[in-house]
């Protein structure tokens, strides 16, 4: 079972700020900690996987619940 450390709610955000707002959150996290990000953007699904490689953090899951895409990000580097 995985820890989440924090959740951010970006329902209702358009294209790039569920993401900006998800690198500000993991700034504020230690190295290896989760955030669990909400986002119902479509353009999310390849922004938050590109995000994560491009920063070296690792995306733990991507799913969908409903309306909403769930994603859990470690922290990396």
């Amino acid at each position: 079972m995985k820890t989440v450390d924090d959740t951010l709610d970006a329902l209702g955000l358009l294209c790039p700020l569920p993401v900006l707002k998800a690198r500000k959150r993991l700034k504020s996290l230690p190295v290896g900690a989760t955030l669990t990000l909400l986002a119902d953007d479509p353009a999310a699904v390849v922004d938050v996987p590109h995000f994560c490689t491009e920063a070296g953090h690792e995306l733990l899951s991507q799913d969908h619940d409903g309306a909403h895409q769930v994603y859990v990000i470690r922290k990396g580097r």
